[in-house]
């Protein structure tokens, strides 16, 4: 039974029989914590991302800290990021004392640039947190030649599973520190969860160190080897940070079944940009969305007519249960951050940018009630 009754939510996950049947196979197993599933999901994570490892950790934000502390981000250093984000991806900055710094973005991709970015560089500047915005690929390839070697780059993918670089190659698949998010309304949904795809055998092997409170060898090798490891011994303080085998048997179905998703997102973003041609300029979806290679984890458009507000449209479209929302509030505008700064594109598309609904659980017939919704809006 649906808790949503009537109501289309923004997204929800899409989980199958197979699904249910693997997180019982877990737990008839006795083994529910890290061990050899999330082994293997891992593997399996790192081949579809074309990249050497991939680390499991127990969300994105996870990812994104331990991902600036293995880099050697510390107090003092600079990290410029976009605005237009999720605050994970500051508050990663702020848990290790560096400052994060906000960049502008383009008007079309609502993704920073490299002239964004570069406008930003200090002498403090050690990092920069690329985010690929709602599926848009950075071209964070481009971005390298541009910055100076001393200038870390991480990518937070966490609305960019299956997303490719313009060059064709899969997001994960560049070389730098590439964090994604499994959380419930992703496009791969563990509950919550995330991963570091990355290149660098030596900083893989410190990411499991430090996701596991600082052990070099976790719960799974100690226990599945009583005879040989009587001890364990601590090197570093680390964290509580690690996956679980709950997590990753559903992963690994969720996995294989992205050809699917794909397919479901490709058809509802089809379905919106084709039913709601009729407002021409009145609205304006995010460049590149129709392309394969974005991901589609949000449908993001601007709401540009003058009739009434996109805070009013949002509201219209809840009261008819369709779960619109607002991705994202700027956070140079936050409190926490006390940064006075203008960012004149950001500050124009946060009052107009608004989601609509989409997952691999939305129905066409649910998308068409959308945009016939919106038809009966007369904007």
């Amino acid at each position: 039974m649906s808790i949503y009754s009537d109501y289309i939510p923004f997204g929800k996950p899409n989980f199958s029989d197979a699904e249910i049947e693997a997180v019982s196979k877990v737990m008839r197993s006795g083994w529910i914590g890290m061990g050899p599933e999330t082994i293997a999901f891992e593997g399996e994570l790192s081949a579809f991302l074309n990249a050497p490892f991939a680390i499991t950790v127990n969300s994105c934000t996870s990812a994104l800290f331990l991902s600036l502390k293995v880099m050697g981000i510390e107090a003092g250093d600079e990290v410029i990021c976009p605005s237009l984000t999720w605050c994970a991806t500051a508050n990663a900055a702020l848990y290790l004392g560096a400052t994060p710094v906000f960049c502008d973005v383009d008007p079309e991709t609502f993704c920073m640039t490299t002239e964004t970015i570069k406008a930003k560089i200090t002498e403090k500047t050690r990092a920069v947190m690329v985010v690929h915005y709602g599926g848009y690929a950075v071209d964070v390839k481009a971005l390298r030649k541009e910055l100076p070697e001393s200038i870390v780059i991480i990518e937070d993918a966490a609305h960019a599973l299956g997303s490719k670089y313009s060059d064709g190659t899969m997001v994960g698949s560049s070389g730098n520190m590439t964090c994604f998010s499994f959380y419930a309304n992703k496009n791969l949904s563990t509950g919550e969860g995330g991963a570091i795809a990355l290149f660098d055998e030596n900083s893989a092997d410190k990411l499991k160190s430090l996701r596991q409170n600082g052990m070099p060898v976790d719960a799974w090798k100690r226990f599945s080897q009583p005879q040989k490891m009587l001890y364990y011994t601590l090197e570093e303080l680390g964290y509580k940070m690690n996956y679980t085998d709950l997590q990753a048997c559903i992963g690994r179905i969720q996995l294989r079944r992205q050809p699917e998703f794909n397919r479901i997102r490709s058809e509802i973003v089809d379905c919106y940009m084709k039913n709601l041609s009729f407002l021409g300029d009145k609205i304006q979806f995010q460049k590149g969305i129709d392309s394969p290679s974005h991901s589609k984890h949000l449908c993001p458009v601007l709401i540009k007519t003058s009739e009434f507000s996109r805070d009013d449209f949002v509201l219209k479209l809840r009261s008819a249960n369709i779960g619109a929302s607002i991705h994202y509030a700027p956070l140079h505008k936050m409190p926490l951050y006390k940064r006075s700064c203008h960012l004149d594109i950001v500050d124009k598309i946060s009052e107009k940018i608004m989601t609509l609904p989409i997952s691999s659980s939305l129905t066409l017939a649910e998308a068409e009630y959308i945009t016939d919704t919106i038809k009966g809006l007369k904007i």
